[in-house]
């Protein structure tokens, strides 16, 4: 048995797995980092791209990955530091930091025209913010069948400073009534221009000063500085249908070499393992790091625990059926159902866009963290994911 309770003969499988989509070319690198019983065992095959320098650069924990989806978990610590020292209240109206989300109307039919609508019945809060209940976000539907997912989808691809995209949302109706539904997404990005205004600093400066600098996550920003651009993985969409080539989505030269025009809070962080490993290892200390505190121990009860209800779960979700065995926390997933071999009841986190995933598991004193870049990777329902986490949770020894 290794150090952390691993059966040493098990981790092997985790490390045929990685080998397996290296090798068959569904990305040139990835990585696993496993916390436990005070050690970490680090699982890391292939390198930083396909093709370029970077094809000679081993993944490792100090290799910047674009998080996607992963960054609205530390959005939501950032806000409860704000909530700590009173700047904010969960349950107050955001209405005087940000006017453009007061007396709000709500859609009389979700499906229905943008211009039918009705008054909301109450004003948006922090809560609802965090919880993703705030009444709007991500409508899925095809181009021209919902008159909001147009709208919506027209604002997602919108590239405009903060202030200018929080009044083209702030001119749309709600899709429902504040409290009413779970909605993806925008939640995390309103909440970012929140605590900008509320701490009078951008929101990348503000979430560095109240969490990143504090725990040590000397690489986790908006965008990556010019003398860390060699450790930027190349992030990698959907191979070519003609070639089968796999086709580079945001290279080390993209997106991320330069300053964000906006530091959208639902998904523009970028991160490594070790960074990583410093917040869940925090919020699995019950909201401490090396002997300081980032978080009171209740704050972090209250982020990592099932705020929905089931009559709200309900109706909510990507799919039907979706919180049957979890529940939101605020910023995060939370297991409350154990399934298949993967997280126990109370475990917390949350997967991005290009594959990176990070989970704490308390009942099994476990941090897991995984990084790759492959756009659209990071959906849980895929098979390799299903072989991961039986992977990672069957070498557990002890």
């Amino acid at each position: 048995m290794t150090a952390g309770g691993f059966s040493s003969k098990r981790l092997a499988r985790v490390r045929a797995l990685l080998e397996r989509h290296v090798d068959t070319g569904f990305v040139p690198g990835m990585l696993v980092l496993l916390a436990r019983h005070g050690a970490v065992h680090v699982e890391a095959t292939g390198n930083l791209a396909f093709e370029g320098p970077g094809s000679k650069i081993p993944m490792a924990t100090d290799t910047i990955c674009r998080l996607g989806s992963m960054t609205k978990p530390i959005v939501a610590a950032c806000a409860m530091t704000l909530v700590e020292d009173c700047t904010l209240r969960l349950d107050d109206p955001v209405d005087e930091l940000l006017p453009e989300l007061a007396d709000m109307t709500v859609l009389a039919d979700p499906d229905g025209p943008v211009d039918d609508t009705v008054p909301a019945a109450r004003p948006i809060t922090l809560r609802d913010l965090l919880t993703y209940t705030v009444g709007t976000g991500i409508v899925p539907a095809e181009p021209g069948t919902v008159p909001i997912a147009d709208a919506m989808g027209v604002l997602y691809e919108a590239s405009t400073p903060p202030d200018e995209w929080m009044r083209r949302l702030g001119a749309l109706p709600l899709v429902h009534q504040p409290g009413e539904r779970w909605m993806y997404d925008t939640a995390a990005t309103v909440t970012g221009v929140l605590i900008a205004r509320a701490t009078g600093r951008s929101f990348g400066d503000a979430l560095r000063e109240r969490v990143c600098d504090p725990l040590g996550m000397k690489d986790t920003a908006f965008s990556v500085a010019a003398g860390n651009l060699d450790r930027l993985a190349t992030a990698y969409e959907r191979d070519n249908a003609a070639t089968g080539e796999p086709v580079v989505e945001d290279g080390p030269d993209g997106r991320w070499s330069r300053p964000a025009v906006f530091e959208r809070g639902g998904g523009m962080l970028v991160s490594t393992a070790d960074d990583w490993l410093a917040f869940g290892s925090a919020l699995h200390a019950g909201g401490t790091h090396r002997g300081g505190r980032i978080l009171s121990r209740p704050s972090v009860t209250l982020m990592t625990s099932d705020h929905l209800s089931s009559e709200l779960k309900a109706v909510s979700g990507f799919w039907p059926g979706y919180f049957d065995a979890l529940g939101w926390g605020f910023g995060m997933s939370v297991r409350t159902r154990r399934t298949h071999l993967g997280p126990s009841v109370g475990g917390y986190g949350w997967p991005g866009f290009y594959g990176t995933a990070w989970y704490n598991d308390p009942a099994e004193d476990l941090t897991a963290i995984v990084m790759m870049q492959r756009a659209h990777a990071g959906d849980q329902r895929l098979p390799m994911w299903h072989d991961l986490w039986t992977a990672v949770y069957q070498s557990i020894d002890d």
